[in-house]
C-alpha cells in the first residue's frame, strides 16, 4: 500500500511513522508512506496556505490552490475513477464534519493500493476540496482537534495493522474489539474465543495466578474449553452493555447471548 499524507507540518509524522506497526509494514515492504508539505505547493514568498473565508467569521480557511496541485502532482486517477471503483485508491479529507471512522472503514481502506489523507487546519479547507478533489471526509470522533494530523497518525495505525503480514498473528485482529468476522457473521455462529464479531474484547489475565490478593477467575484455570469460550463470551457481553450498548445493535448474538443478556437486563430493572 502506499500512503500519502499532505500537511503543512510535516514533522509531525517522524514519531507516528517510526514506530511499532506503522514502522515494521514499512520495513516489510508492505506499505510505503510520503508527507508532503503543502507549502512547497505555494507561489508567493510568503508561502500562504489559508485565508479568510467570505461572507465573514472568525479563523482562517486552508486556500484550494495549494491542495489541488499537490494531489495533482501525485498522479491520482481522476476522482469519478475512484469513486466507481475501477481503481484501489481513495482521497480522504479529515475533517470534524466527516463520517465517523470505525473499525469498518479501517478494513475497507486496508483493502486499497493507495489513500490520500489531506489534514485540515484551522477552521477547515476551502470546500471545493470537499465537493470536487477528496471522495470522502473522515473524523476519529465528536470533538474538534486544531487540524488532521493527529487524526491522520490514527487511521494509518489503525490501517497498517491490518495490512496482511503485518501482525505477526493474523488471527489476533478477529479477537480485538468492534471486529466483524464475515463467515461467522453469515453462519450466525458467535465464538467469542477467537473472534468478538461486533463486541468489545473479552478480559485477559496472566501471570501470576494470583496478584495482591486478586485471583484470575476460576473458568480460565479450568482447562475447559467450553467453559472458557462461555466465560469470555458473557464477560464480553457484560462490558459491550456496560460502556458500548449501541454496538449490540449490530453485533452476532446467538440465543444463548440474547438470553445471558436479558437476565443482566431484568437483573437493573
Amino acid at each position: 500500500m502506499k500512503a500519502a499524507i499532505v500537511t503543512i507540518f510535516p514533522d509531525f509524522f517522524r514519531g507516528p511513522s517510526e514506530y511499532g506497526i506503522t514502522r515494521r509494514a514499512q520495513e516489510m515492504g508492505l506499505a510505503e508512506i510520503q508527507v508532503h508539505d503543502l507549502r512547497e505547493f505555494t507561489h508567493d514568498r510568503h508561502r500562504t496556505v489559508d485565508d479568510r473565508p467570505f461572507g465573514g467569521g472568525e479563523g482562517m480557511v486552508l486556500k484550494p490552490e495549494p491542495l489541488f496541485e499537490c494531489l495533482e502532482s501525485m498522479g491520482l486517477a481522476p476522482r469519478e475513477e475512484r469513486l466507481a471503483g475501477r481503481v484501489k485508491q481513495s482521497v480522504i479529507l479529515l475533517s470534524a464534519q466527516g463520517q465517523r471512522f470505525t473499525q469498518k472503514v479501517a478494513a475497507e481502506l486496508a483493502l486499497l493500493d493507495c489513500i490520500v489523507l489531506v489534514c485540515g487546519r484551522y477552521e477547515g479547507v476551502d470546500e471545493r476540496v470537499a465537493d470536487f478533489l477528496a471522495d470522502r471526509e473522515l473524523s476519529i470522533g465528536d470533538y474538534v482537534l486544531s487540524g488532521g494530523e493527529m487524526a491522520a497518525a490514527v487511521i494509518m495505525e489503525a490501517v497498517m495493522r491490518l495490512l496482511p503480514g503485518a501482525l505477526g498473528n493474523e488471527a489476533s485482529t478477529l479477537q480485538e474489539s468492534f471486529t466483524v468476522d464475515v463467515t461467522l457473521k453469515r453462519s450466525g455462529a458467535a465464538d467469542s474465543t477467537c473472534g468478538s464479531n461486533g463486541l468489545l474484547d473479552y478480559p485477559h489475565y496472566t501471570r501470576p495466578a494470583e496478584f495482591r490478593g486478586i485471583a484470575v477467575p476460576e473458568a480460565l484455570m479450568s482447562g475447559n474449553h467450553e467453559e472458557i469460550r462461555r466465560w469470555r463470551r458473557q464477560r464480553a457481553l457484560e462490558k459491550t452493555l456496560r460502556n458500548r450498548p449501541d454496538l449490540l445493535e449490530g453485533a452476532v448474538l446467538s440465543e444463548e447471548d440474547n438470553k445471558f443478556l436479558a437476565g443482566i437486563k431484568s437483573g437493573l430493572k
